[in-house]
């Protein structure tokens, strides 16, 4: 667990662009205590660990335990979610990892709706959501036009 740990604590700071100086004054440590912390020399207690989560806006969980060589991607923000990698079948079919069809609620027989966007990639929505799912990206789409 401590590799893990370390390891996001440094890639998060990194990918939010902050120096160890600037993570230490928010979390009113010294700059030393974050040195420690990255290099797996020392583990922050729960209350950084809850500091940090909220800094980077991710969930405890994933801060402690997620392990990006699993999947090659990043620590997901809180309420996003990486399932893993799909493999296309040669007629076009693709297996829904387990934890997304438990969070979702989906199962046999469920119709999902697919939608694209040529500069976004490809969704997969089900039916269900779909009226809140376009509710969301219409929303999206005018605050990008209102900057």
């Amino acid at each position: 667990m401590k590799k893990m740990i370390n390891m996001n604590i440094k890639n998060l700071r990194i990918q939010h662009q902050l120096t160890q100086e600037q993570v230490a004054e928010r979390l009113n440590v010294s700059r030393q205590v974050i040195v420690k912390w990255e290099k797996g020399e020392s583990t922050p207690d729960i209350q950084y660990c809850m500091e940090l989560a909220k800094l980077y806006n991710v969930t405890l969980d994933n801060l402690v335990n997620f392990n990006e060589q699993g999947n090659g991607l990043g620590v997901p923000p809180k309420g996003k979610h990486f399932f893993g990698i799909a493999t296309l079948g040669e007629r076009g079919q693709i297996v829904i990892p387990k934890k997304a069809r438990d969070l979702f609620h989906l199962k046999s027989g469920d119709r999902l709706i697919i939608v694209g966007d040529e500069e976004r990639g490809i969704a997969i929505v089900p039916e269900q959501m779909m009226s809140s799912f376009f509710n969301m990206v219409n929303l999206n789409f005018k605050q990008e036009e209102d900057k």
